[in-house]
């Protein structure tokens, strides 16, 4: 099917497969935006006292959008079954591009609060989807790939919506951010005009003729038919806890736990906790940036360094070193070398989590290996939920100081929790196209 295996894309269907990767990219790069920018402008919110905010209020209303996510991820599988993955993915950049023009118009914190949750749930439904739907239109052997790319967009959002920040909040204001994040909605309809049905979809719902041109246009392989009933799925849970497999079900769920917690934790307060250290907004902001060019770095490299050294490994290798950066910013440093700092906690902090899923793919038996990384990644998702909601408990207790040491913690528990769950199996390790599975965020 393919003249050269070096090009990402052969020249047959190359176009038309890159315009289905592509819009998959930028609907990511939006989901990026609205999910990084209640951090960027929460140094302003809490500076003016706007609804009244504090510190721990501004960490319920993270947890609030962390929350949402955790609901639109649990049922975006469901729900994509029914209607789609191409409508599912148009309704929730629909959906959290109305969801931020209810924050941009919200008159109290209870408004805004609402506002957060359903962005929330419509950021949670779209990157799995968004996911799978790539998987569906890379070229034979470049899932993983082409994946990596995928997630990048993720990060330039977190940067995008730094520069939102920073141009808008002190001439225009805050609001002006989240009338921002309103703008995907003129996305929304050039998403739903060209972007393909998700092949996946098409087979299991009967239409092979329809996902075989689709395939053909695309110059891509149609995905097998799904097998499997709901008890099978729940046959496949209950398989990680027989005999002692429950306590490395455990250690992986917990690790995934402080991954994500870190994780969305550092996201939401990040300007915040620079703020504290005694940096101006624009290089608080600016720390965003930064940190965001570090996790563009971090996922295209944390690949290929599982690859050649072994996932278990550079996953608690990259937990540690996270750890190290974080508990390093709370440290003031020239800001040369703190920026140094973030970046490369960044690199680290951002692929480090994917790592975790790659490991429980690596460690599972084929036949509950999504079932494996699916559990994983929604117990990971309470850390998320968490993590927002402890940076705003310790800065309203006055204990700021020890926020970057909180997170630092959850990273050196996870890196603990996978490097014992790793030494526990002695299962050999596959190779790339079982680590596609894993590349799930």
């Amino acid at each position: 099917m393919y003249s050269s295996p070096s090009p990402l894309l052969s020249a047959r269907g190359s176009g038309p497969a890159l315009l289905a990767v592509g819009l998959c990219w930028l609907a990511v790069l939006f989901d990026g935006l609205d999910m990084f920018i209640y951090g960027s402008v929460l140094p302003h919110l809490l500076e003016t006292r706007t609804f009244g905010l504090t510190a721990d209020t501004a960490g319920d209303l993270g947890s609030y959008a962390t929350f949402g996510m955790l609901v639109g991820a649990l049922v975006a599988g469901t729900v994509a079954d029914r209607i789609g993955r191409k409508k599912l993915m148009v309704s929730c950049v629909i959906l959290f591009s109305l969801a931020s023009g209810v924050c941009a118009l919200a008159g109290s914190v209870t408004v805004f609060g609402l506002g957060r949750t359903l962005a929330g749930v419509g950021l949670g439904g779209l990157l799995p989807t968004a996911i799978s739907m790539v998987c569906d239109y890379a070229p034979r052997g470049r899932g993983a790939l082409v994946i990596g790319l995928l997630m990048t967009a993720h990060h330039a959002g977190g940067i995008l919506s730094a520069y939102v920040a920073k141009w808008l909040v002190d001439p225009v204001g805050w609001r002006a951010a989240f009338w921002v994040c309103v703008l995907p909605l003129l996305f929304a309809p050039v998403l739903a005009k060209l972007l393909p049905e998700s092949l996946s979809f098409l087979v299991a719902k009967g239409r092979g003729e329809e996902a075989r041109a689709l395939a053909e246009r695309y110059d891509v392989e149609v995905p097998a038919a799904r097998t499997g009933s709901t008890a099978d799925r729940w046959t496949s849970l209950a398989k990680l806890f027989r005999g002692d497999e429950w306590i490395q079900t455990l250690l992986y769920w917990v690790a995934s736990f402080g991954g994500l917690l870190l994780v969305y934790g550092v996201a939401t307060w990040l300007p915040t906790l620079m703020r504290a250290e005694g940096y101006e907004l624009g290089s608080a902001l600016s720390f965003v940036v930064v940190f965001n060019l570090g996790g563009i770095v971090g996922m295209l490299v944390a690949g290929r360094a599982a690859d050649r050294f072994g996932a278990p490994r550079i996953s608690a290798l990259w937990f540690a070193l996270t750890a190290a950066g974080v508990f390093l910013l709370g440290v003031h440093m020239s800001t040369t070398v703190t920026m140094i700092v973030v970046f490369l906690t960044g690199v680290f902090l951002n692929s480090a989590q994917t790592m975790i899923y790659a490991t429980v793919s690596i460690r599972s038996d084929a036949d509950h290996r999504a079932t494996a990384v699916g559990w994983t990644s929604g117990m990971g998702r309470f850390g998320a939920v968490f993590g927002p909601w402890l940076g705003g408990r310790l800065l309203a207790s006055g204990n700021g100081d020890w926020g970057f040491t909180a997170f630092a913690i959850a990273g050196l528990s996870s890196m603990v929790f996978i490097g014992i769950a790793a030494l526990r199996s002695s299962r050999q390790e596959p190779t790339g196209g079982e680590r596609e599975l894993a590349a799930v965020h």
